[in-house]
């Protein structure tokens, strides 16, 4: 038996909006520790990992570990139908996950699981020369001011400040902000901006965001909560590029 309730359905809704974005099917392992999933885009280019513990539940009951293969895009489309206020209720039944909304009225969704060679994907072992934390709508707006002159975005951090710049051909954006945190080292990679619009779909899963760089290093971006009963974090690949 499995049957996990949650009172707050942004929580899935906001995850899964990011990870429908990236990937189409995802395998969930659902035990004792809780939910999560690892997946890989096809162009492996980014690396996402969801992680729901026990205690972020009202109610968690597991008797034995489960492996919920599900297409994302089907997922979403019914977490969409999910109001703020609804109390979403998960249960896998006869090769079905069962997702129950309850709120002014009792809805009932069943999506097929599906049969997928699924070997779940670890990220690479990789050490930061920095990690320092910025607000969740620093970034969100730093993209969309770039989004106006580029598609690609430099992310750039040194003992002072944290900077997103990019040089268009009609013109060029910087962002620069005081992070206030001990770093005693410089780096700089180049991303794809679409791809970080794609994680920052998961607006209301954490206020902060964690960011990890290096020269020409992948970017390690996460979302933790302050209750640390959830983690969404993602790795993106940099695009390297020579100099002109």
């Amino acid at each position: 038996m499995f049957k996990a309730v949650l009172s707050d359905s942004n929580i899935l809704k906001t995850s899964f909006d990011a990870i429908s974005s990236i990937v189409d099917e995802v395998q969930m392992q659902a035990d004792s520790e809780g939910l999560r999933l690892d997946a890989l885009d096809r162009s492996h280019i980014t690396f996402v990992h969801l992680e729901l513990k026990p205690q972020l539940f009202d109610e968690f009951t597991i008797d034995e570990p489960l492996k919920i293969n599900v297409d994302t895009e089907e997922l979403m489309k019914v977490l969409k139908r999910a109001k703020s206020s609804d109390i979403v209720e998960l249960s896998v039944d006869e090769g079905n996950l069962i997702l129950i909304f309850e709120g002014d009225a009792r809805r009932r969704f069943k999506i097929r699981l599906i049969d997928i060679e699924y070997e779940a994907p670890s990220p690479p072992d990789l050490e930061y020369p920095t990690e320092f934390e910025i607000p969740f709508s620093l970034l969100k707006n730093s993209i969309q001011d770039i989004e106006i002159v580029s598609d690609k975005i430099a992310l750039m951090v040194d003992e002072d400040k944290f900077t997103a710049e990019a040089e268009g051909e009609f013109g060029d954006a910087k962002i620069e902000y005081l992070h206030g945190e001990k770093i005693d080292a410089k780096s700089k990679s180049i991303f794809s901006l679409e791809k970080i619009k794609e994680m920052l779909k998961a607006d209301k899963f954490s206020d902060a965001i964690v960011l990890k760089l290096g020269n020409d290093m992948p970017l390690n971006l996460s979302l933790k909560m302050a209750t640390d009963e959830g983690e969404l974090s993602f790795l993106l690949a940099p695009r390297i590029e020579s100099e002109e």
